[in-house]
């Protein structure tokens, strides 16, 4: 074959009779393909060129003609129709009236001659006056009768000189529709053509730039045409193609010639028969023929191949590759291939050894793809049923499924986890189901000896058959007759029991796939090991953070509210959220995001959680508090860093923590928010409008020496207040901008909702089906606190004032029906309210608020705070805040711009009635004596 293409090579470079061929033979030799091709395309191309220009001439004349009719149809009867006409005829002198008209109308339309004439046909104007009187001389019966006529040729002189003459004769009829007269207009031919003749060079001249590209477009197809012939002519082609398909068609080795691009060019019919080639092969590319990788690699190499033998299509096949052009750059190849059908056997044996290899290729490639327990064991079996078995099923232990780690000979607590080919197995236990395998079965001596067992013929398998005699009867009659169950071991320790199946028609097992299942469950025990860790590790983040958050809603007025946590899959975050409920009705709200995951994230978390509430408690204000988060965060910062520098090398710190803080007061309706570093808040009001309010933006927590800005928002009753984390809004396929008119469209839905509700569509509508970071939502309605549970009074600087303002607390508190207690307020009152008059500075205001305990507030203008101190025997004063400690459930003091308020709450129904007041007095009194300390 391959001394064939060197010949075929010299022939295509020599002609026949042996003489060197001139590559530089004229375009014009009419012996070869390419002179002939040239001629004829050259002859065709000046005939499509004349045909055109002939086109042309006879389309310009046509519209010339055509535009003399138009033009001499509208003079005719724009001047018979014009005023005048008709009295002009019936005047004593018509010439003398109608010829300057006709001759000034000629001349503005263009035409060579308008004629008037009379009923009988005599001229009453004409371009040349010689003419007037006579009898026209052409048939104007027609328009006697009423009708327009167009003529051609017959007239008298023209104006213009010869040519075609083109006319319209048109009646004038007078008010009664009687013919009074005729007038005939008329041009010539040539003189419209006046209008074609300029555009005449350019139609020739277009025809020849034409016929000139087209020349030169012919001899460069001609030029390339010959270079691919070599100069040969038709009869030397024929016969050396003729040589070349019978040769080729003929040899018993398959030959295929590709093409630089990889497609295949030629393939004799051995070779379409060796490969299984389809019959439209020839063209395609080599990938496009169903050829086997390998032997697709080797046909798309440019390296050379010497008797390098493929399996293809059940056949050994010697193959040997050159290039069709050697010494040049050109691209391609010839490839021949020799059937070796004497390494029939060797070639069975290497399939099986190549089907192996390939299913534990894909083993390693499909299996340990995720850190989910069942999908491993369904990656096992669906790999298993590909390409070894015809069904598997996958029982792992329960502690395995729950995280734990499993104990050494407890196989009791199997379940089904996984089932390939599950038609086949229908009889057996279903995915789900505990799974009861007596001691004698297969799989419980797999697990017991820690490696697999093999039984070929499982109607011989006395222990399979005996643990469920029904469901194994079934299975048998459905064609199950072989069995491998191999145990899932890692590190020494089994999770679970691999079952494959062969069903009838398909051979048995033998010893050989024993090691090959083996091998598989081997890998995929890995994974399933992985992932057990990974799920229990996973479990206790989540049971850690879940833990540190909030587990229930503390009791608070102010606000109705509802939350969602969802976890990463990757691991939980340091997302978390706070709901605080602070003196004076009002409520703190805090949500934050430590970055990162892990269990490490979840400490941080809850380190920053445990701190802002404390901070809370205290009641600072909103940037008082992020101003002590930043502390802390820069102190872990500190504490976790090796060196001196956090930021020096080594120091990665947990700097990435943002948190809001907001505190709502359901009396004022307003909420104080700040923000470090974290998503602003959304608010959505009753009548459904969404808005993301202006919270002036400050740095993370933890880079310290910034200030934090607060922002006071209006809260009508009734709006909701939306705090979520970035992992909401922002993820890999969209950004924060994105995600935040995401928010706004599910918020904008939720009109009518409650918090409840609006939490679970966010999160259908927003939240991510795959999240990458934890999700952290709190939707707070507002409520405000009822008017007629708030008492205010306005106290002057003066001691006198005591005793009316305890009367006007006595009267509210009857007013509430909490008589009950008023004696306890009174004295409450009496005590802060001396104190703001002696130690504070005005103004002073005294409030009380009835809600779920009541409250009694004194308001100053002084900073200065109060202390709780023991007061000596001998002392006057200093009992008056122990008085107010012992009567209240609790006390406090908190700082505003304008100076303090002093706070105290009490439970409802638990003071002390007025007419004991006397025996409570009695008993605080000894308990001030310092032997009872």
């Amino acid at each position: 074959m391959e001394a064939f293409l060197r010949r075929f090579r010299r022939q295509s470079r020599h002609p026949p009779d042996g003489r060197p061929r001139d590559h530089r033979v004229s375009l014009l030799s009419l012996r070869s393909v390419a002179g002939q091709v040239l001629l004829l395309q050259v002859l065709i191309v000046i005939l499509l060129v004349a045909v055109a220009v002939a086109m042309e001439v006879y389309q310009a004349a046509h519209e010339a003609l055509r535009e003399g009719i138009r033009e001499s149809l509208v003079a005719a009867q724009t001047f018979a129709n014009a005023p005048g006409t008709v009295q002009a005829l019936r005047a004593p002198d018509p010439t003398a009236v109608l010829q300057p008209r006709a001759e000034a109308a000629r001349k503005k339309a263009g035409v060579d001659y308008i004629v008037v004439l009379n009923t009988h046909g005599i001229r009453y104007t004409y371009p040349y006056k010689e003419y007037i009187g006579g009898k026209f001389s052409t048939d104007i019966r027609p328009a006697l009768e009423g009708r327009t006529v167009i003529q051609q040729g017959g007239g008298p002189p023209l104006p213009a000189g010869t040519g075609t003459d083109v006319r319209a004769v048109v009646p004038v009829t007078d008010d009664r529709g009687a013919v009074v007269g005729v007038v005939a207009a008329g041009i010539t031919v040539k003189s419209v053509a006046k209008v074609w003749t300029p555009q005449l060079p350019l139609t020739l001249g277009s025809g020849a730039a034409a016929l000139a590209v087209g020349a030169a477009g012919t001899v460069l197809v001609s030029r390339r045409l010959r270079r691919q012939t070599h100069g040969l002519g038709p009869a030397e082609m024929t016969r050396m193609y003729e040589h070349h398909d019978a040769v080729l068609h003929a040899v018993r080795e398959g030959v295929l010639i590709t093409d630089a691009d990889g497609r295949l060019v030629v393939a004799n019919d051995e070779a379409r028969r060796l490969l299984c080639l389809p019959e439209d092969a020839e063209g395609r590319h080599v990938r496009e023929l169903g050829l086997p990788e390998q032997m697709t690699r080797l046909l798309l190499s440019g390296e050379p191949v010497t008797d390098e033998v493929q399996l293809t299509e059940g056949r050994l096949l010697a193959v040997n590759k050159r290039s069709p052009f050697p010494g040049t750059a050109k691209g391609g190849s010839v490839v021949t291939l020799r059937d070796t059908t004497e390494l029939a056997a060797v070639t069975g044996r290497a399939e099986v050894t190549r089907e192996r290899l390939k299913l534990l290729y894909e083993a390693g490639v499909r299996i340990g793809t995720t850190l989910d327990v069942t999908r491993e064991a369904r990656e096992l079996t669906q790999v298993a049923v590909s390409g070894f078995a015809d069904a598997a099923t996958v029982d792992l232990l329960d502690a395995v499924l729950r995280g734990e780690e499993p104990v050494a000979g407890r196989w009791r607590g199997l379940r089904r986890v996984a089932i390939g080919g599950e038609r086949l197995l229908s009889p057996l236990w279903p995915v789900g189901e505990q799974v009861s395998f007596s001691s004698a079965a297969p799989q419980i001596r797999a697990l017991e000896q820690g490696y697999g067992v093999l039984h070929a013929d499982l109607h011989q398998a006395r222990g399979w058959r005996e643990q469920a005699p029904e469901r194994s009867r079934e299975a048998l009659e459905q064609g199950l007759h072989s069995l491998v169950a191999v145990p899932l071991q890692a590190r020494g320790v089994s999770l679970g029991v691999a079952s494959f199946y062969r069903v009838r028609g398909t051979p048995a097992f033998e010893n050989e796939d024993l090691l090959l299942a083996e091998e598989l469950t081997a890998r995929a025990a890995v994974a399933i090991d992985n992932a057990r860790r990974f799920a229990r590790e996973h479990a206790m983040a989540v049971t850690l953070q879940r833990s540190l958050l909030p587990r229930r809603q503390p009791e608070q007025d102010a606000l109705e509210v509802a939350w969602r946590y969802l976890p990463a899959e990757a691991g939980v975050g340091g997302d978390w959220f706070d709901l605080i409920p602070l003196p004076g009705a009002r409520v703190a709200l805090a949500m934050g995001d430590v970055v990162g995951h892990g269990l490490h994230a979840a400490v941080t978390m809850g380190r920053l959680r445990t701190a802002a509430h404390n901070f809370a408690t205290l009641d600072l204000p909103v940037d008082e508090v992020l101003g002590h988060l930043d502390e802390l965060v820069a102190r872990m910062d500190n504490e976790e860093s090796p060196g001196e520098d956090p930021k020096g090398p080594g120091g990665d710190g947990v700097t990435g923590a943002t948190c809001l803080y907001a505190v709502y007061d359901p009396v004022a309706g307003t909420c104080t928010i700040a923000r470090a570093g974290h998503p602003g808040p959304a608010v959505v009001y009753e009548d459904g409008k969404v808005a993301f309010p202006d919270v002036p933006a400050s740095p993370p927590l933890g880079l310290g020496g910034h200030p934090f800005e607060t922002a006071e928002l209006r809260l009508p009753e009734g709006s909701r207040l939306v705090l979520y984390t970035d992992g909401l809004v922002e993820g890999r396929d969209r950004d924060i901008d994105g995600g935040l008119e995401e928010l706004r469209r599910a918020l904008k839905r939720t009109e009518g909702y409650g918090p409840e509700e609006t939490c679970q569509a966010v999160i259908d509508a927003v939240a991510p089906e795959h999240p990458i970071d934890d999700i952290a939502l709190l939707v707070a309605r507002t409520r405000s606190f009822p008017r007629s549970r708030v008492a205010e009074w306005d106290v002057p600087v003066d001691a006198a004032a005591v005793p009316p303002v305890r009367a006007n607390c006595a009267k509210t508190l009857r007013e509430w029906g909490l008589e009950q207690i008023a004696f306890t307020t009174e004295l409450i009152v009496s005590e802060l309210v001396t104190n703001a008059i002696r130690y504070g500075a005005p103004p002073i205001k005294v409030r009380l608020l009835y809600g779920r305990c009541l409250t009694c507030e004194v308001w100053d203008g002084s900073s200065t705070s109060p202390r709780l101190r023991r007061a000596a025997t001998t002392d006057e004063g200093g009992r008056g805040l122990f008085l107010v400690a012992q009567l209240s459930q609790r006390w406090g003091t908190r700082y505003t711009s304008r100076g303090k308020v002093i706070w105290a709450d009490q439970a409802l129904g638990g003071g002390v009635p007025a007419a004991a007041g006397g025996a409570l007095a009695d008993a605080l009194l000894e308990q001030f004596d310092s032997a009872a300390f």
